[in-house]
């Protein structure tokens, strides 16, 4: 299955084939720098990737020499307008735009791996926290940068920066803004892999991942994310209440034949979003 690659607010590509679906960040000129349309074109594109239940893994990236430079502020602060707005949560929304652009993906229901290179800053390397899986070049530069500006961490990063690191380093990489490469990133369990080829080594993962049930894999994202913070009887009761959906799943059934016939598995698109 391959689809015509979709353009969204000429700031983002979506091209699809076979299970994976690659998200390119596509303003190379100003390092893939988050202006406000790239990041309706982010929302819209993952929206797009939701409904679609043959989608099994996204690969996210970054065209030109950056995977992303973080937010463009000379192009957001000349509409201070359209930024007021899109700093705005409506109705019973949890999120704002610049939020948004960043946790829709974690609240996608397949796997997200984002390659990253060149450069990680700011508002980019909040995207690629919210994603499930970093995969990075030895030399990529990331930094936790708002503070350079006078400002904090507020694209969901609040909360991926706890998920991945203690307190302490939390502050200090928020404090002080400074930057570091891959190598020591992974060290903070940061990144999840460092790679020479990212691409490649995405590519590879994705095909681990794609060999396993959808609807296990959505329901292992689901479960460890609902459950990080649970107490343990609510964990518990989690681990149940998925495990019964997934034995009542064709899914479930085509993995264990599968196995016991000592086959490759047919699997049928993802059933639900858990």
């Amino acid at each position: 299955m391959t689809a015509p690659t979709r353009n969204f607010q000429d700031r983002v590509t979506l091209a699809i084939e076979g299970h994976i679906a690659t998200v390119s960040l596509n303003r190379p000129d100003k390092y893939n720098g988050l202006d406000l349309e790239m990041m309706r074109g982010l929302v819209a594109c993952a929206k797009t990737i939701k409904k679609n239940r043959d989608v099994r893994v996204v690969i996210l990236r970054g065209e030109g020499k950056a995977f992303c430079a973080g937010l463009d502020f000379a192009t957001v602060t000349k509409t201070p307008l359209k930024m007021l707005l899109a700093f705005t949560k409506f109705g019973v929304k949890k999120t704002n735009l610049f939020q948004q652009a960043c946790w829709a993906w974690r609240e996608l229901p397949v796997p997200v791996i984002a390659v990253l290179h060149g450069y990680c800053y700011g508002g980019g390397l909040q995207l690629a926290l919210a994603a499930d899986f970093r995969i990075a070049t030895p030399d990529c530069e990331l930094s936790v940068m708002e503070s350079k500006w006078g400002l904090i961490p507020d694209m969901t990063g609040t909360v991926t920066l706890r998920e991945l690191v203690p307190m302490d380093v939390a502050k200090e990489l928020a404090m002080t803004g400074r930057r570091f490469d891959a190598v020591e990133a992974k060290a903070l369990h940061l990144v999840t892999q460092v790679a020479e080829q990212p691409e490649q080594a995405a590519r590879a993962l994705a095909d681990a991942i794609l060999a396993r049930s959808p609807d296990a894999v959505s329901a292992t994202k689901a479960l460890f994310h609902s459950t990080r913070h649970a107490a343990e009887d609510q964990a518990f009761d989690q681990e149940s209440s998925l495990q019964f959906k997934l034995l009542r799943g064709r899914n479930q059934g085509e993995a264990m034949a599968a196995n016991l016939k000592k086959r490759e598995p047919r699997f049928r698109p993802r059933q639900r979003d858990y």
